[in-house]
């Protein structure tokens, strides 16, 4: 039996209504540069990726312009409403090259900042692992839980030990991931990341710590946040 390959899925067919720009997030510059074509140069440059496949919305037409358009090792697909949808859009269109027994990291197009020494850290870890994981924060802050409301109030305090932030990349099995998004899509659950549709097929993800400045950017501060970021490591 070979050794798994590594695939990269970058999905970023989102249009970030939340950042009011005149474009979809992964398409405003730091540096001059993509957002999306940064993602893409810190993951690609630093780890062994047999492919990768990008979906993108129908409507987007920045993608041309890009410096990942021209980059022979980049695919791109069209992509779907949700994450979830996109995703598993891009393990259909990867269905051909990839074997099921394959890692696919999947990586928010969004996520500029993150680490190389994470990254080799999460495949290291995870290579032999069952089921994969996710790369995730400990909380650091004390969390409340507010009370129903028009006025929120504290109910309580969180016990936050437990509590860990979920990052990306996340890692798993090509054919478990693409099993488990069919099944959670198919039954109705709600998706919000590779994670939690392991969970909803019974699977246990391991919890992978990476830095807490893996920052996806968001909202219009965090492109500032994220430059001063880039500009330190």
């Amino acid at each position: 039996m070979t050794n798994p390959e590594l695939w990269l899925v970058i999905p970023a067919a989102g249009i970030g209504q939340r950042m009011n720009a005149e474009c979809p997030k992964q398409y405003l510059k730091i540096n001059n540069r993509f957002i999306l074509d940064i993602t893409l140069s810190r993951l690609l440059d630093n780890a062994s990726f047999k492919g990768c496949m990008v979906p993108l919305n129908p409507a987007d037409h920045w993608w041309p312009d890009s410096e990942s358009a021209k980059d022979d090792r980049i695919q791109s697909c069209t992509g779907g409403k949700e994450r979830a949808d996109s995703v598993l859009s891009a393990l259909h269109a990867l269905s051909e090259q990839a074997n099921d027994s394959d890692w696919v990291l999947v990586h928010d197009a969004a996520r500029p900042c993150l680490d190389a020494h994470d990254l080799s850290n999460l495949i290291d870890t995870l290579f032999e692992h069952p089921v994969g994981g996710l790369l995730a924060a400990p909380v650091a802050d004390t969390l409340k839980l507010a009370a129903e409301g028009d006025q929120p109030e504290v109910e309580q305090t969180v016990d936050r030990r437990r509590l860990w932030r979920a990052l990306t990349p996340q890692m798993f099995r090509f054919g478990a991931l693409r099993a488990a998004l069919e099944s959670a899509l198919e039954n109705g659950h709600a998706v919000t990341d590779e994670s939690s549709a392991m969970e909803f097929s019974g699977k246990l993800p391991a919890l992978v710590e990476g830095r807490a400045d893996n920052l996806k950017i968001t909202v219009p501060s965090d492109l500032a946040l994220a430059e001063f970021i880039l500009g330190r490591q």
